[in-house]
């Protein structure tokens, strides 16, 4: 990866698509309407107004405000509110009537309650079945701080994905992430694929981290057994949040797509623009 030394001004490879059409108006409503939350808004997307457009939204349960302070995340923090036990039931009818085929729901993360939120967690995705019978489900969860107990709530529900973001290389984990640990993370994904779910995660890039690095974080989500992998470019929210070190360029990324499926990854999407939850609905496909 070749260093930049002006990253003040963004290349043109990361131009993303600008909001239009009658399923973003749509979209936009139905979410205001419903009182929900999107990591598409609330983490600053920048691929929101194409997904939008297309009538798909990264849902965000329990609330807007997280416990934790990740350097690189736009997401609120500070003490949440309480639980909207209504909300499992909205999100399933909003997703009925945006007639979506597939679903991908995340979430802050809520250290304040006694099962982390778990328990909205599962009854979201059985009201989306109960609701939406055909729907496939993609979930992308915090670490649950490792307890298998309350992850275990979620694999019950058997959504066809279950994601969980390693997001950086072993050596920055400290300096990225908030309460959170690399083993941990790998540890999650490690009983998750254990029961025989669908599982991925996702990796920043540009972070200051080396392709070597990446090499590494790669075979530890493989151990995991993890068969889905995104990498995308991580952008600056504010001048408060940990810096860019690199524009990553198009190439790179393509080339990692290629390592990551040598590797025995079945689905890697790899771009500057790719998040967590883009292009979802082919990583069912892919298993």
């Amino acid at each position: 990866m070749n260093r930049k030394d002006n990253i003040s001004r963004k290349p043109h490879w990361l131009k993303a698509t600008l909001p239009k059409g009658k399923n973003y108006s749509v979209v936009k409503k139905l979410i205001s309407e419903y009182n929900l939350h999107t990591i598409c808004s609330s983490g600053n997307c920048p691929n929101k107004g194409e997904c939008w457009s297309a009538g798909t939204a990264t849902f965000m349960i329990l609330g807007e405000i997280c416990t934790r302070n990740c350097s690189f995340c736009n997401v609120k923090t500070a003490k949440p509110s309480p639980a909207d036990p209504e909300e499992p039931l909205k999100i399933a009818n909003v997703i009925n009537q945006l007639k979506l085929k597939h679903c991908v729901i995340t979430s802050v993360n809520r250290d304040d309650l006694p099962d982390q939120g778990s328990g909205i967690w599962a009854e979201t995705i059985r009201q989306i079945k109960l609701v939406n019978p055909g729907v496939t489900t993609e979930v992308l969860i915090p670490d649950f701080r490792g307890d298998e107990k309350l992850i275990g709530k979620i694999i019950n529900e058997k959504p066809e994905v279950i994601s969980h973001n390693l997001e950086t290389v072993r050596r920055l984990t400290p300096h990225i992430r908030s309460m959170a640990d690399y083993n941990t993370s790998l540890k999650v994904l490690s009983f998750i694929s254990s029961t025989g779910m669908l599982t991925k995660s996702g990796l920043m890039l540009g972070l200051g981290e080396n392709l070597h690095e990446v090499a590494e974080a790669m075979d530890d989500l493989r151990k995991a057994g993890v068969s889905v992998l995104t990498l995308g470019q991580y952008l600056q929210p504010s001048d408060l949040h940990h810096r860019v070190v690199e524009y990553i360029h198009p190439d790179i990324f393509d080339q990692l797509k290629i390592l990551g499926l040598e590797k025995g990854f079945s689905f890697v999407e790899s771009a500057p623009l790719v998040r967590s939850s883009y292009h979802a609905e082919r990583h069912v496909l892919s298993s």
